[in-house]
């Protein structure tokens, strides 16, 4: 597990315990659970009804886990075969609601941290939705569109008998973009002969998608750093951005910060970073990662005011406001350190749990603002249960509409994290506020549905 995780609390060490045991080889999911009950253990000692229901108990285990083989051919004419997942983490507050991730570090650990942080996003976005997660440890970079197709179809064979959009809504997420999702629901709807768009989101605007949908989880981290500063009197004009990554939240993290007046100066792959005091060029870089599906050192070759960094990590470059969206615990304690040496003022997480528990640790005590995955990356699902609302009505709003819309989900996340915080003696704590507002939510919706 990465970096040393605190001492529990009594009021849920046990439940830590047994989730270890259960789990002795999913280190990612016992890091996510451990920092939801470091959260919440003042909330279940203030509320006995929630340990007497068994609250805490049945949150940490999935409703249900799927887990199954995916064969494919290749061009060549060789027979793969691959693993694909699906974990349904909570149904209480609606749908199952969650992205599917294609890339080879996918294991069960991974898609089941994954779920668990759903539950919490969904929760605080308001909009009814439970939470899940999927995915499989195929590889789409270097496939040709003909392998993709034919992976996507095996995989949706079997995950379609627990899809529904009353039952499971996937979405998209790493190596699951706009070719895949399509792939994907056609399959999907030749099986079942039903075109029933609700059941995935994330889809084309031309046949049942949303505006705004590709951009939101990289607006929304934007929108989060905006309103944490806000708190201070502070704005995102002139500041200097660091952004990780190089793919659609990173790509759309860059283009808002922009429009808001920032200047990101960096982005990344696993190759390196690049580094351009000039300010990141937004149409260069979605041409070569969304276009060519180039390697980020490609736009130093192109870019005459960019430098390119091999092998390292852009959490040493001095900006202001720093956006890792790239994956997990990639910014651990020592990048901390090197942000806040640089003068850091406010961390929003564009990833999935991007920070090691030592790294968030470091950036509180040094009294960084720090929005965590959880509440900063919620645009993306957010802007998912409003693609869904207009799939049940048969709608259309307008790009600016959905943007506004998107914007006062963040504002009131924002919101609802600040306030918990408060309320539980946590103030400025984000981690803290976020995870407690989600669990309340969750929690009482429970407690009155039932042991179930």
């Amino acid at each position: 597990m990465t970096d040393t995780l605190t001492a529990l609390p009594a009021s849920v060490a046990d439940v830590f315990e047994t989730v270890t045991a259960r789990n002795p080889h999913e280190p990612e999911f016992q890091q996510a659970v451990h920092e939801v009950l470091h959260s919440i253990a003042p909330v279940v000692e203030r509320h006995p009804e929630f340990s007497d229901a068994g609250i805490v108990e049945r949150l940490v285990e999935p409703e249900r886990q799927i887990m199954f083989r995916v064969p494919w051919v290749d061009d060549a004419g060789q027979v793969r075969v691959n693993r694909g997942y699906r974990i349904q983490f909570s149904s209480v507050l609606g749908p199952y609601k969650g992205g599917l991730r294609f890339h080879p570090s996918v294991n069960l650990s991974i898609i089941k941290f994954l779920g668990f942080e759903q539950i919490f996003k969904n929760a605080l976005t308001g909009q009814g939705i439970g939470g899940a997660k999927g995915g499989s440890d195929f590889d789409p970079h270097g496939r040709s569109d003909a392998e993709i197709m034919r992976f996507c179809q095996s995989f949706m064979s079997e995950l379609y008998r627990h899809l529904g959009e009353h039952t499971d809504v996937p979405a998209g997420d790493i190596g699951v973009g706009g070719r895949e999702i399509g792939f994907l629901f056609g399959q999907y709807r030749k099986i079942t002969n039903r075109h029933e768009s609700g059941m995935f989101t994330g889809k084309g605007v031309q046949w049942g998608g949303a505006e705004v949908r590709t951009e939101a989880t990289g607006y929304g981290a934007v929108f989060f750093a905006e309103e944490m500063l806000r708190v201070r009197g502070e704005s995102l004009a002139g500041k200097r951005v660091g952004v990780s990554g190089s793919g659609n939240v990173a790509i759309y993290a860059i283009a808002k910060a922009r429009q808001l007046g920032a200047v990101p100066v960096t982005a990344s792959d696993s190759s390196g970073y690049v580094v351009d005091d000039d300010g990141i060029d937004v149409d260069l870089l979605r041409q070569l990662k969304e276009v060519e599906r180039a390697r980020i050192s490609e736009y130093a070759a192109r870019r005459p005011s960019a430098r390119f960094v091999e092998r390292a990590r852009p959490w040493e470059v001095a900006v202001d406001i720093a956006i890792p969206a790239a994956t997990q615990n990639e910014l651990d304690e020592d990048d901390a350190r090197a942000l806040i040496a640089g003068g850091v003022l406010a961390v929003a997480e564009g990833a999935n749990m991007p920070s090691t528990p030592g790294a968030v640790a470091a950036l509180q005590e040094a009294s960084v603002l720090f929005g965590p995955g959880k509440a900063a990356n919620a645009g993306g699902v957010a802007t998912s249960a409003l693609e869904m609302s207009q799939n049940a009505s048969r709608q259309r709003w307008s790009f600016d509409d959905s943007e506004q819309k998107l914007r006062e989900i963040i504002a009131d996340i924002h919101g609802a994290a600040f306030d918990a915080a408060g309320r539980y003696g946590r103030p400025g704590d984000y981690v803290a506020g976020a995870n407690i507002a989600g669990f309340e939510r969750v929690a009482h919706a429970m407690l009155a549905q039932g042991v179930i």
